[in-house]
């Protein structure tokens, strides 16, 4: 069991929670996620990790009210305990890897859409805290729906706001703010790294694709069962068939085919479009044994 150390409500339906795990704290890395479970009959949510304490054995994580499993996960307090919180899954930043001299030679731009700012604050932070700068563009639909605003702003080098209506800080979406600062203000980047909605990291692609920014992007919104048996995060990256939560959850942006990605996403949710793509998919529609049933 699991204690929840800490719980804030982000938004009306985003919320925070800080869980005492002590083996996931002492391994997890920027980038990766862990499968949480409330109860026996609670179904497995993918979260990817927004923070973690090695000190105090803690992870974070947010997540978005979006169904029946979130609701009862929402309505849990602090002191109560979850019953399964196993990770850290899947692969941690590719640019960990790189000797942290590099990295500073590097201008990095990180583009977080709505919940999708939660992965972006690790990533930012783990960088800060060995001394690389980067710029950070928060973009969502309304100033209510801004999260973590603080946390970024004390890690980011220069951090933009975006809201589609303009209640707060400019006025447009995230790829709006991203040709400003090339195009008008002359900044220049090396690397943008992307996490949000599918529609927005397309845009974002074909933006940076355009202004030849090599990009990265995080699938872990595609992802349902988080090992590879259920075939949701099935994807084609450069053509290559890959999973979300087995090869990932980062890819090369500008390799991903986002279009094929949403209307797969789209064709699982019903019983229908899961028979009709395992069918199509054969023995790829998993990514696990890839035989299950």
């Amino acid at each position: 069991m699991y204690e929840i150390i800490e719980k804030r409500q982000l938004s009306d339906a985003i919320v925070l929670m800080e869980v005492k795990a002590e083996r996931v704290a002492k391994s997890c890395l920027p980038g990766q996620f862990v499968i949480v479970k409330i109860d026996e009959k609670g179904e497995r949510i993918p979260l990817t990790i927004c923070d973690y304490s090695r000190e105090r054995a803690t992870v974070t994580i947010v997540f978005q009210i979006v169904g029946a499993s979130t609701k009862r996960m929402a309505a849990l307090k602090k002191g109560d305990f979850i019953r399964d919180f196993v990770g850290p899954l899947g692969k941690s930043c590719e640019w960990l890897s790189e000797p942290v001299e590099d990295l500073k030679k590097k201008k990095i731009l990180f583009v977080a859409g709505g919940v999708g700012t939660a992965p972006v604050y690790p990533q930012v932070k783990w960088l800060w805290e060995q001394g690389v700068a980067a710029d950070c563009i928060i973009g969502a639909r309304n100033k209510n729906l801004v999260i973590l605003e603080e946390e970024v702003h004390k890690v980011a080098d220069n951090l933009y706001i975006t809201t589609d209506d303009g209640s707060y800080g400019m006025k447009g979406n995230v790829n709006d703010c991203i040709k400003k600062l090339v195009r008008e203000d002359g900044k220049s980047y090396d690397l943008v790294v992307a996490i949000g909605p599918l529609i927005m990291m397309k845009f974002v692609c074909l933006l940076t694709k355009e202004l030849e920014i090599p990009t990265i992007v995080s699938l872990n919104p595609i992802m349902v069962d988080g090992t590879g048996m259920c075939g949701a995060c099935r994807v084609s990256v450069g053509g290559q068939v890959k999973f979300a939560c087995v090869d990932g959850p980062e890819f090369d942006g500008h390799l991903v085919d986002f279009d094929q990605a949403m209307k797969r996403q789209q064709m699982y949710k019903t019983e229908e479009g899961r028979k009709y793509l395992k069918e199509q998919e054969g023995a790829t529609h998993h990514g696990g044994c890839g035989h299950c049933d």
